[in-house]
C-alpha cells in the first residue's frame, strides 16, 4: 500500500510542473508563430521596406510624368516636346528624319 501511496504522491507533485511547462510552451510558441508574434513582425517589416521602395519608384515616375506634362501645357509649351509627342502618337515622320530607337 505504501508503494501506491508514494507513486500517487509523486505523480501529484509532478502535475503542477507539467502544467507550467505546457503553459510556457504554449505561450512561447504563440510568441514566435502567432498572429502578432516575432515572425509576423519580421514579415511585416520586410513588407514595409518593399512598399517604401515601390513608393519611391512610383514617386520618381510621377515627378517625371508631371515634368513632361508641364512642358506640354499652353503657358509653357515646348515645341520640341510637342513635335516628339505628335510623332509618337501619330507615327508620322518627315522625309529626312532620322529615328533613334531608345531603350
Amino acid at each position: 500500500m505504501s508503494a501506491v501511496r508514494e507513486i500517487r504522491r509523486h505523480s501529484l507533485a509532478a502535475v503542477i510542473p507539467v502544467i507550467c511547462f505546457a503553459a510556457i510552451g504554449y505561450f512561447a510558441y504563440h510568441a514566435m508563430e502567432g498572429e502578432h508574434g516575432i515572425n509576423a513582425y519580421t514579415r511585416l517589416t520586410l513588407q514595409i521596406q518593399d512598399t517604401k521602395v515601390a513608393l519611391a519608384d512610383v514617386t520618381s515616375e510621377r515627378r517625371t510624368l508631371e515634368r513632361r506634362v508641364g512642358l506640354l501645357r499652353a503657358d509653357g509649351l515646348d515645341a520640341d516636346m510637342l513635335e516628339e509627342q505628335g510623332k509618337r502618337v501619330l507615327g508620322l515622320l518627315r522625309p529626312g528624319d532620322r529615328v533613334i530607337l531608345g531603350r
